[in-house]
């Protein structure tokens, strides 16, 4: 779990990044979790966008993916999502 100013200086960070992943209308199948974790791997902070035909809002997608990848929910606004999950390998981001 982390705490507010985590999750605050997270948010800085995730501003200028670009969504990498796209939940469309096949909704959130066990291919698209294993893309996601294994990109949280590697980068640690990712940006999805939830689209208008999936049917989920974005703090819909982002509760069943952080579920089942026990990833942390940054931020939900709009259609696009924030995750963030400590590598276990090479982590690259130092929390405050």
């Amino acid at each position: 779990m982390i705490t507010s100013k985590q999750r605050s200086y997270l948010r800085t960070i995730a501003n200028t990044l670009q969504p990498i992943f796209q939940v469309g209308k096949a909704g959130i199948e066990e291919n698209f979790l294993k893309q996601v974790n294994d990109a949280l791997e590697s980068r640690e902070l990712i940006k999805v966008k939830v689209l208008n035909n999936s049917g989920l809002t974005a703090r819909e997608a982002s509760d069943i993916i952080c579920e089942a990848i026990s990833a942390e929910a940054v931020q939900a606004i709009g259609s696009k999502c924030v995750f963030y999950k400590r590598s276990l390998k090479k982590p690259k981001i130092e929390l405050p």
